[in-house]
């Protein structure tokens, strides 16, 4: 499974290792970073912005920065939520990282490689995906021989378990991977379950 900028990953993988994937799930991916398409004037220069803030202000106390990405990736998270993420930016890397990411996220390019998958694909994304526009995912379904292109009703890009779109998710991939809807809480095809949703959910929803 790859989401986001793991989606590229993922199909590059599965390209190059087809025997070692039988199935491949694609949620709010993309095939080329934003270096690698023909940006108007002021999505490059919103890009550049984007890189320039982070330079300043990732590793700052104040959220105020960060915020400018959380309300992308869940702009329908509850206070908690928000906060959790604000905070999880800061810890899980360092400002330098950060523009380093961004900058080499930029230069992802496997369209050729769409083509060549040959394992089933499973394409998700949500309809008012900030991060990622939806017709990016449409785009990516529509290039791969096996893919099956599944809108979500959300705008979150890292789907929360309170919202409509994280139960179509659950239930478009148990049917794709063959797992049945009622399943033992102690069989592995749970536990797989669970470690997909604690990934995704981040914490749960309470009052802040």
């Amino acid at each position: 499974m790859g989401s986001s900028q793991g989606g590229p990953v993922s199909i590059a993988y599965a390209v190059s290792h087809p025997e070692r994937v039988s199935h491949l799930i694609l949620y709010g991916a993309f095939a080329r970073g934003w270096k690698r398409r023909n940006l108007s004037s002021e999505e490059l220069e919103e890009m550049n912005a984007r890189i320039s803030l982070t330079k300043t202000g990732w590793g700052r106390d104040n959220a105020a920065y960060r915020q400018i990405f959380t309300s992308n990736f869940i702009p329908d998270g509850t206070l908690e939520q928000i906060r959790w993420f604000n905070d999880l930016q800061r810890f899980s890397t360092s400002p330098e990282n950060a523009v380093r990411f961004l900058t080499e996220f930029g230069n992802i390019d496997v369209l050729d490689l769409l083509p060549r998958i040959s394992v089933p694909t499973l394409v998700l994304h949500a309809r008012q995906d900030a991060m990622i526009q939806f017709e990016r995912g449409r785009q990516l379904a529509s290039m791969i021989p096996t893919a099956r292109f599944v809108p979500l009703e959300g705008k979150n890009h890292f789907l929360l378990e309170d919202e409509p779109a994280w139960t179509q998710f659950l239930r478009e991939v148990r049917h794709f991977i063959g797992v049945r809807e009622e399943v033992s809480s102690g069989s592995p095809s749970k536990a797989v379950e669970l470690g997909i949703s604690g990934w995704l959910k981040g914490p749960k929803k309470g009052k802040a």
